[in-house]
């Protein structure tokens, strides 16, 4: 019966995949000044999504200039000679497209989703941002401090924010996965107009970025349109940032912050590779699917088993990202329910980590957990802009969009002994990293209403 049950679960997904329009080819073109063009053609509707990834994100930034990656994003919409402030933002608008932007650790992207015969508009003024931003030191006063009301919003003033921010800074020493992605505020506060020039001449350049095209186009017709407004711009002279390679980690690390909050909060965090860094190319998928034994649906075991049968947790979960760029975490967090503490809750994750060590995932259980984990990446194959989104990810940190193609044969592979093995190898206390939110009573909490400038109606 479970021999079955497995077979059946596989054939469902092997259906999905077999419908999937990820299996639709994908154009690579490339421009004399370096630009990497991809396109995939998706006629499900008559819609186009464009994005343009830049090799640029805070882990590029070094000390000091924490958040500049961010800042520049914010720019990106204050204007160029032919196209004033807001501008951009308004005629997308009037030809019937949406916009925004966002900023990691290894990119920052722009988008635009049109009807397709608009895709021209978003080429031209793509292109023309890329190298001729103006960057006004009025504009730039303005969105620092939108940028730094972000920050309290979304991190000082969210208890579970500020934990996962001091974890990372914890975690990791010399990596610059140690800084937060939004900068830290006294590095947006001595901030200026100046230091937001060598970064944009720097990276915003064609032969630092890939322009990912997916929707109900021509692949030809495409390239010729990205040739005629972004053949023209120059490149720069490209450095690689230093490896800044994570020191080795000798112990535990703990690290407790105290923050108004209603409830407490633990997150745990174990160093572990990423694709790019793994010595052994399956140990980052054995972490994926390891990720969805503990936290794939409510028949998970962190949900099943702390949640419903112990009821020690009100919440727990995992996380993994096997695309970062460079070493990342492995996450466990969770908050108590009442009655119970953080350290009850950190007992019984430690439990579940040491069950994955010393007891192997039972053939079902795996089935059930590969099925879930490889429909979660091919439905996301339904959206133009998740497929962009995958693509440029993908290129962006070096691994190559090809890689997207392997996925599913890569997780299918994977056996309950190599789901021991990284448990093993990388779960220990030497890569581990713990931050438990401490609630102080919420009246302490800071009445001042911060004022920040106008923000820009994407972000």
């Amino acid at each position: 019966m479970q021999q079955i049950k497995r077979i059946s679960i596989l054939l469902l997904f092997c259906t999905v995949l077999i419908a999937s329009p990820a299996l639709a080819q994908v154009h690579e073109f490339k421009l004399d000044n370096g630009l990497k063009i991809l396109v995939k053609e998706d006629r499900r509707a008559p819609v186009v999504v464009s994005q343009i990834w830049y090799k640029v994100g805070s882990s590029y930034e070094h000390d000091g200039i924490t958040g500049v990656s961010h800042v520049l994003e914010h720019m990106m919409f204050k204007g160029t000679e032919q196209h004033g402030p807001g501008e951009f933002s308004r005629i997308i608008a009037e030809n019937g497209g949406r916009e925004n932007a966002f900023t990691g650790r290894d990119y920052t992207a722009y988008f635009q989703q049109l009807e397709k015969s608009r895709l021209e508009v978003s080429f031209e003024m793509e292109a023309d941002r890329m190298r001729n931003l103006l960057l006004p030191p009025e504009e730039f006063a303005k969105e620092v401090k939108v940028v730094m009301e972000e920050r309290r919003m979304r991190t000082e003033d969210n208890p579970q924010s500020l934990t996962y921010e001091q974890l990372n800074a914890a975690a990791f020493v010399n990596s610059p996965y140690h800084h937060p992605i939004i900068g830290w505020m006294q590095d947006l506060e001595s901030l200026e107009a100046e230091d937001l020039i060598p970064w944009y001449r720097r990276w915003y350049a064609p032969n630092n970025a890939t322009l990912v095209v997916v929707g109900d186009v021509e692949p030809q017709q495409v390239f010729a349109l990205a040739k005629k407004h972004f053949g023209p711009l120059q490149p720069s002279e490209l450095k690689s940032p230093k490896p800044r390679i994570e020191i080795r980690q000798r112990g535990i690390r703990q690290v407790t912050v105290r923050a108004p909050a209603e409830l407490p909060y633990l997150l745990m965090g174990y160093k572990v590779p990423v694709l790019k860094t793994a010595e052994e190319e399956w140990e980052p998928y054995a972490l994926e699917v390891l990720a969805g034994v503990l936290d794939g649906g409510n028949s998970a075991r962190l949900s099943k088993n702390l949640v419903r049968k112990q009821q020690l947790a009100a919440s727990a979960g995992a996380g993994y990202n096997l695309y970062s760029m460079r070493q990342d975490l492995f996450l466990l967090d969770g908050t108590p329910a009442q009655g119970h503490t953080t350290a009850e809750l950190e007992k019984a994750l430690r439990n579940e980590i040491e069950r994955l060590k010393t007891e192997p995932v039972s053939e079902q259980e795996l089935a059930r957990i590969k099925a879930q984990v490889v429909a979660g990446k091919t439905y996301e194959q339904d959206s133009p802009f998740y497929q962009a989104m995958q693509m440029g990810t993908l290129e962006t940190v070096g691994l190559g969009w090809q890689r997207m193609d392997e996925y599913t044969d890569k997780v299918l592979a994977i056996t309950a002994e190599q789901l021991q093995k990284v448990a093993r190898k990388y779960l220990i206390d030497d890569h581990l990293t713990i931050a438990e939110l401490e609630p102080l009573p919420l009246e302490e909490k800071t009445k001042n209403n911060h004022q920040g400038g106008e923000k820009h109606a994407a972000h």
